[in-house]
Order: C-alpha cells, then structure tokens, then sequence
C-alpha cells in the first residue's frame, strides 16, 4: 500500500481514500456475511469499489442483478470451463447471458449476489478465477488468439501469460503486491507478425522484434484510451529476451507506478492516473534508470524496427495449423453476446470436433483450434454456424462494441442492437470491396475501442426537434496491425437511425469505394 506519510501530505481521490481505509481484496473474506446480507444492505464502498476486486460489477441500471468478470489469459477457455459458465447463466433465465470482450475475457451477466459464493467455487473447480479483474488492477493478459498453432507465430507467448497471470493474482488467489494501483492496467503480449491483440493500447505493449537474430520484445508503455485522452504506447528504449525478464519488467513497472503514483498527484486526480502521466513526469530516460534501479539490472536498448510486418488478420474461417494434418475454425459470434444454449452448444461442439479448446479474440468472437481436416466439413454443417458463421458479411464480420446502456450506466447509447443493425442494412445496400472495421462504444471511456476502428462511434446525446435523443461522434482512419494508427474526428453528435446511415453510407462510399447494390 502507500506510504502512510505520503498519504498525509497529498490529496487523494475519495476513491483512494476508500482503498486506503480498507483493501479492495479485504472483501474477499466478507463475502459469504455480505451475500446472506443481500447488496441492499452494503456499504456503498464495498458496493462501488471493493466487490470489483473479485470481478463482481453492480449494476445500477439492472439493480440486483451483477455483471462478474473472468480472467482468461491469451482468451483460453476448454469445454469444461465453458460448460461451467453456461449453467451459471442458465439459472437465471432471460436475465442470464455472457459477453466475449475486447481483451479476451468473459463476462457473465445476470449473477445475483446471494449465490456468488457458490458460484466462486464453481468456477475455482473448473480452473477459473475472477480475482482482480476489475477496478484498480491489473485486467486480462492479452495476446494473439492463435498462439502455439498459428504457422506465422515468432513465439508462443501463452506460458508467459500464465506465468504473469499467476505472479499478478497469486495463482487466483489475490495479491496486495498488484493489488493497490492508482488506475487499471492492460498487458499485452503479441507474439505474431500481424498484431492480433492490438498490443500498442496496453499500458504494457511487449511487441516482436528481434536482435541479433534473436527474438523478444521491444517495450512500449502508455497507451490507453479514456474521456479525457487517447494514447498509443511510446517506447521506454527497451528490449527483453521471452523469458522471466517479461515478468521482471512487468513487475518493476507496476513496482514504480504503485509506490510513486501518490507523489506525482496520479492518485489525486482519476483522469490522469494511468502509468502514461508518470512516464511523462519523470521523461522517458529517468523512467528507464528508474526501472533498472528497480529490477536491480541493466536492460538492453530497444531494436529500431518491430516485427509486425502482416496486416491484422481476424481468423474467422478455416485455417491450417502449424500442426500437419489440423485447422482452427475461427466463428463469428455477433457482438460476442452469448446464451447459455450457445455455451452448451460452443463446448459440445469443441469437444466434438477439437481438443476441447475454446479460444476467445480481441474482436469478441471464438476459434476452435485442433479439428482434424475430415471433420471440418461435419463441422461446418452444424447449425450452430448459421449463427455464429465462418464468413460473416463484410460489415457485421468486422463489428465490435462495448456493452452499451442495457447494462452499462456509463453508456450514453445502446451499442451491440443498434449497431449490428446498422451494419446487416448496410451490407445489404452496399457493395463493399474491402473489409470494414466498424467500433462502436457507448461513451467516452471507449471499452469498445472505438479509435482503433476503420470507422469508429462513440455515444453521446444531440437535441433534435427540442428533444434529447441517442446520437454518436464519428471517427475514422483508426488501423491496427503493422501500421498502428488513432482515428480522427470527422462528426460530432450525429443523431443515431437514418440520419447516422446516410452519414456511414458516405463514408464508406467516399473513403472505402462502397458502391450501391443493383436492385
């Protein structure tokens, strides 16, 4: 924790006033009192802040019903783990269901808090953990979704996941060391040549490059989107060998940004809390030393060039494996919203066909890995896949949101509804000859990650006729991939239905050479 003099000389949020009275993990202990007691009778602080240090979300637009976060490094689930989470939702009916999200990761919706109890141990059982996932901690470890079977891999980074995810939560068991940063913090570590996992808005970004023929990782540190400022990673002129150094930096990182955070006003002030502001108080030169000091090693300067030298794939489809005779088979799943029924459906169908594996991407959608090539056909009959396709249409294939206001007070907008139904009408009437990233996220926080899209909205509020309606700013030229870029601006406030189509028809006539379909 911070030290308790520094504590007394600066200002804190009444956040962190509140984690300083008492731990988010502390709650861990209280919860089978707090469940019997009911959320009703909760301290607003342990409501707010410290249930999310379990992963567990109250929801003032769906009172009494929570959202619990998983974590799941690199998105790797099995059918085990998947069967777990879909008898989870099923009990609770219509008010059950699950979401993939942009950083690889499960979401349950639904959950009442008498039960979590039960449901905790339920999930220990099958392998999972929810531990630190929300609030002030560090959130899932990303990294490419095809680590270990893809053919265009440099290196299999899935133990280095692990092994961060287990220094970071203690083997899912809680850590105080991770446990007490001023804002949350990504990770992300890619190991393939098209950056599949976005690995330059992580406040960590471990990217691919080699020296000397060897391979690692140049060290970006920074980036991160939110109302008040979107940054892409900078370098800290640093390159690290893929083994424990990953975890040395990482941990020395994290060391520096939760001991000096306090002194440099970042648990002051929320909005300008996240590791960039401290890389940029000290300048990158006095960050790097720093880091050394604290490591207790020199480290190596960073390569001039990365290894990101493919455009960004989405592995929805049919792929070969590096392993001779078998293929992953990558399934759209509509803005990654799923039923129970779909879970069942998923783990049957993994077991059925694959090793039981069941990977999660950035772009909320899933692949099954290790289906032999004479079962890929059976496979493709399923009528599972005339829901989740492997060749979606161009619009929605590439589609990705937020949660939006049906369960998010901080959404201005509803995003997944509205926004699949713009892009199936506008498949419909256009021919569009490349593919089309479309982002929508429903403030300015951009869970959905709308900067990074070819097309991006972000929720606000316009007043049309004198009345307040659902409108969205619109961005574009946002690319991932070996060319990383922040889109930009063009509209503001655009009301969302047919005036938000015509405005989207434009753009994807005028910059992406969309043209009308005949009648």
């Amino acid at each position: 924790m911070t030290d308790a003099a520094t504590i007394q000389k600066i200002k804190l949020t009444k956040i962190e006033q509140a984690k300083q009275a008492k731990p988010g993990l502390a709650i861990k202990d209280e919860l089978a009192t707090l469940a019997q007691a009911g959320w009703e009778a909760m301290d607003q602080d342990d409501l707010i802040i410290r249930l999310k240090f379990l992963g567990l979300f109250h929801r003032p637009v769906t009172p009494g019903k929570f959202m619990l976060r998983l974590r799941t490094p690199h998105g790797i689930l099995n059918s085990a783990q998947v069967r777990a989470l879909a008898e989870i939702v099923q009990r609770y009916g219509e008010d059950g269901s699950a979401d993939i999200t942009t950083r690889q990761n499960i979401q349950l919706r639904g959950i009442r808090l008498e039960d979590t109890p039960e449901i905790l141990t339920k999930l220990k059982q099958v392998g999972l953990t929810t531990v630190q996932s929300g609030h002030d901690n560090v959130r899932n470890i990303t990294g490419s979704p095809v680590a270990g079977i893809d053919p265009e891999e440099y290196f299999d980074t899935r133990e280095l996941a692990a092994q961060l995810q287990n220094m970071i939560t203690n083997y899912g068991e809680g850590s105080l060391e991770f446990s007490d940063l001023p804002r949350k913090f990504n990770i992300c570590l890619e190991g393939a040549p098209d950056n599949s996992s976005h690995v330059e808005i992580n406040d960590i970004g471990f990217v691919p490059a080699f020296k000397d023929g060897q391979f690692g990782f140049n060290v970006l540190v920074g980036g991160y989107f939110s109302a008040q400022r979107q940054a892409e990673g900078i370098s800290i002129n640093v390159w690290v060998p893929p083994n424990e150094a990953v975890l040395a930096v990482s941990r020395g990182i994290l060391a520096l940004y939760t001991r000096h955070s306090a002194e440099e006003g970042l648990r002051g002030n929320r909005a300008k809390a996240r590791v960039l502001w401290l890389v940029e108080a000290w300048g990158v030169d006095a960050f790097r030393a720093r880091l050394e000091a604290e490591i207790g090693q020199s480290l190596e300067p960073a390569v001039p060039e990365h290894a990101l030298t493919m455009d960004k794939r989405d592995h929805i489809g049919v792929y070969a494996q590096k392993q001779a005779g078998y293929h992953y088979v990558g399934l759209h799943v509509p803005a990654g919203r799923l039923t129970a029924e779909d879970m069942f459906e998923v783990a049957r169908l993994a077991e059925t066909y694959g090793n039981g594996e069941i990977r999660a991407t950035v772009e909320e959608n899933f692949i099954i890995p290790y289906v032999k090539s004479e079962n890929i056909e059976a496979l493709l009959q399923e009528p599972l896949l005339e829901k989740f396709s492997v060749n979606p249409s161009t619009l929605v294939r590439s589609f990705v949101s937020c949660t939006g206001n049906r369960y998010c007070n901080f959404a201005l907008v509803e995003t997944k509804e509205q926004g699949l139904a713009l892009a199936r009408e506008l498949d419909a009437e256009l021919d569009i000859p490349q593919r089309v990233r479309m982002h929508w996220t429903g403030c300015p926080n951009s869970c959905g990650q709308a900067q990074v899209g070819d097309i991006g909205f972000i929720g606000s509020k316009a007043k049309v006729d004198g009345a307040i309606v659902e409108a969205v700013n619109v961005l574009t030229g946002g690319t991932v991939g070996n060319h990383a870029s922040l889109g930009a601006p063009v509209a503001q406030k655009v009301p969302c239905g047919e005036t938000l189509k015509a405005t989207v028809k434009h753009i994807l006539i005028e910059q992406f050479g969309a043209t009308p379909k005949s009648e």
